[in-house]
């Protein structure tokens, strides 16, 4: 394989609430804490075991402020994105390194009933996509008579 992927594909719940940051050019970025778990039996003590993964979600401009408005601490989400890694020097000129998941896509999973009354629904899906051009089906059709088989 000639290429490389960078994708990340998570369904968890917000740890906390959607922090913005807002720049002077008029662009804003959305942070929040996303937790995933894992469930298992224990085959020792036949025990189940919950261990959760933390991961940190940057969302930017039309997608942050959207999260912003509807999204709160323990709603459900499904994120789509790529990895990044960013580093840093702290006060005492250490590097530390933090590493995020930059999103493209998203689509709430809980409800606004849900997540005021925490009521058993069906979830309600609301999506949105920056900078995706979706492709048309001809332009599909032409690429594959291009191919020599």
């Amino acid at each position: 394989m000639a290429g490389t992927l960078n994708k990340v594909m998570l369904i968890g719940h917000l740890g906390d609430d959607v922090k913005m940051h807002y720049f002077e050019g008029g662009g804003c970025v959305g942070r929040f804490p996303l937790a995933t778990n894992e469930t298992y039996v224990s085959k020792q003590t036949n025990e189940r075991v919950t261990n959760t993964e933390w991961h940190n979600i940057v969302v930017r401009n039309k997608g942050a402020e959207i999260c912003e408005k509807y999204l709160s601490k323990g709603d459900k989400i499904y994120v789509e994105g790529r990895l990044k890694t960013r580093k840093w020097q702290d006060e005492s000129g250490q590097d530390r390194y933090s590493t995020e998941i930059q999103c493209t896509d998203f689509t709430f999973l809980t409800t606004k009933k849900e997540s005021g009354a925490n009521a058993d629904q069906s979830p309600q899906v609301a999506k949105t996509a920056e900078n995706k051009p979706a492709p048309s089906q001809s332009a599909t059709n032409e690429a594959d008579d291009d191919l020599p088989f």
